[in-house]
């Protein structure tokens, strides 16, 4: 698998149905920050299971799709604080390039960083590559907006991070559930799914796929709930 056209868009959601996604990310500046890791963890959790793969950046992208026969999902990073999920066409198209069979971007209400609208950029998008497109979404509200936008899928991956909605301590059931009702497209529950339980209670709820990253590969993190729960 070398570029999202190889793949079809149908065969893309087929694979991802039902299944765990998991997001092979690491941060700046640690020990794990390396495209040839990131492969490498990808190449893992497919071994164990893993439908499809999250990854971030265009380096680690091209990494995963050259590495997995799976599905990818890509994204850019660029930035700290209000949208910075492949904030703009241009982090978009180049993620796409990278190979990414699904660009997830963010999908909030929140200004862009280039001036246009989410339904804007994924018109543009569509028009410069051929990819699904993945809204990552923080409320209700939202996620209508990106249904309206033209997206393929919604995710709960911004919920509690927007002001819109508190954190809750696992993954947002409550917004699974009114995105279940209000909207038409597949919903992939991310953000804060830390046990198998979690995932599996999100797809019984209905979720389309559930998305985990920190619990899996982030053993930085992991090993902090060890240490933070040792006497």
């Amino acid at each position: 698998m070398t570029s999202s056209p190889t793949r079809p868009h149908a065969a893309v959601l087929d694979a991802m149905r039902g299944r765990l996604t998991v997001s092979c990310q690491a941060y700046p500046g640690e020990p794990l920050r390396d495209p040839r890791t990131t492969a490498q963890m990808a190449r893992a959790v497919v071994a164990g299971g893993a439908a499809a793969v999250r990854a971030q950046g265009t380096d680690d992208v091209a990494a995963v799709v050259a590495a997995v026969d799976v599905p990818v999902v890509g994204l850019w990073k660029d930035g700290g604080s209000g949208v910075f999920i492949t904030p703009t066409l241009d982090h978009a198209l180049a993620v796409a390039r990278a190979g990414a069979h699904v660009v997830a971007l963010d999908g909030t209400r929140r200004p862009r960083p280039d001036g246009r609208t989410l339904a804007q950029t994924v018109a543009a998008l569509r028009s410069g590559a051929d990819v699904l497109v993945m809204a990552d979404c923080g409320s209700l509200d939202d996620a209508r907006a990106a249904q309206d936008a033209g997206v393929d899928l919604l995710g709960t991956t911004l919920a509690g991070y927007t002001g819109e909605r508190p954190r809750t301590d696992g993954p947002d059931l409550e917004l699974l559930d009114e995105l279940l009702t209000g909207c038409e497209l597949p919903v992939v529950v991310e953000g804060r799914v830390h046990t198998p339980d979690q995932a599996a209670a999100a797809l019984r709820r209905g979720a389309f796929s559930v998305c985990v990253g920190t619990a899996i590969t982030h053993p930085t993190t992991i090993t902090g709930w060890f240490v933070d729960a040792m006497p």
